[in-house]
């Protein structure tokens, strides 16, 4: 009879990953140098990056909420963003990445069942990241096409491309699954009707649209203020093209928050922009820890008591 593997195992890997890369980066990019430039970091643009990614969080929060209504939940705007605070200090503090919006969806369940509180809770998040990935498209094709804009390395340009393709073609692969039999079939049918509940509604499209595209800026903006934050000046050509990418890797599970892979993608990338390799590292290192402490007011969201679901705040 074959053991299971203790439970712990997973997320001890996973900081162990993230320690590993980090102090494969001190080495490899010159830490003491991004140590250097973390040290004398401007606050002003620090300040900035945090009060963008609090902006970030809180339109998050309401396109839960549009979300949720259109598959049967309803709940008010403070409750909304009280949740989605809770869920970043999880996120932020154990390993895994999507602990916290699981016990989302769970609370949330009372009303509508928990197959369409998780449904809410995951096109939420899906929607958020169509369009940091339909910027990364756009951006890619316009950078690569137009003269003068970013030289992308052979090494770079084919997995992007894969990328933008596969995120294309995915859409047609779902629609596809649910003209399949069986269990797959259900499946497909089950994500497209409730995917067409959350974005099909004319009244609510254009409300996912611009809270997705605050959500998009946010972040970008709170990358590049940390980069300004350290002395590194990005383009609008540079934002749009290469800090999708580097966030990109905190979706990858196998460290927590995607500490060490978004340095390394940040090390890597942002010398195409003229940076060097240790102020990449410092840039992301920043943008990490504003994270950090954009989500602390959750902390007092674990303090007082929860209400229960639905109660309009």
């Amino acid at each position: 009879m074959t053991r299971r593997a203790p439970k712990w195992i997973w997320p001890l890997a996973q900081l162990a990953v993230g320690a590993a890369l980090l102090a494969l980066l001190w080495s490899a990019a010159d830490g003491p140098a991004a140590a250097r430039r973390l040290a004398n970091a401007d606050w002003l643009w620090l300040v900035l990056a945090v009060v963008a990614l609090t902006v970030q969080t809180i339109l998050s929060a309401l396109r839960w909420r549009l979300t949720a209504q259109q598959l049967g939940l309803s709940f008010g705007s403070g409750h909304a963003i009280r949740e989605y605070y809770l869920a970043q200090v999880v996120n932020q503090s154990l390993p895994g990445g999507m602990i916290g919006d699981a016990g989302r969806a769970y609370r949330a369940r009372k009303q509508a069942g928990l197959l369409a509180s998780g449904q809410a809770v995951v096109i939420e998040r899906l929607v958020g990241q169509i369009a940091m990935f339909l910027t990364l498209a756009v951006a890619f094709c316009a950078t690569s096409l137009v003269p003068g804009g970013l030289e992308w390395p052979r090494w770079l340009a084919l997995p992007v491309s894969g990328f933008v393709l596969a995120g294309l073609i995915l859409p047609l692969l779902l629609w596809a699954a649910t003209r399949v039999q069986g269990v797959t079939g259900r499946g497909a049918v089950s994500i497209w009707t409730a995917l067409q509940k959350a974005l099909g509604n004319r009244k609510v499209l254009p409300g996912q649209i611009t809270l997705s595209i605050g959500t998009t800026l946010c972040n970008l903006a709170a990358f590049a203020f940390c980069a300004q934050a350290v002395g590194v000046a990005l383009s609008i050509s540079a934002i749009a093209a290469l800090v999708p990418l580097i966030l990109f890797t905190m979706l990858i599970p196998i460290s927590v928050s995607g500490w060490g892979l978004r340095e390394g993608a940040a090390a890597a990338l942002l010398p195409l922009a003229g940076a060097t390799a240790s102020s990449g590292l410092a840039s992301s290192v920043a943008f990490g820890l504003s994270f950090i402490v954009a989500v602390l007011p959750g902390l007092i969201f674990l303090r007082l008591k929860p209400r229960a679901a639905g109660i309009k705040l």
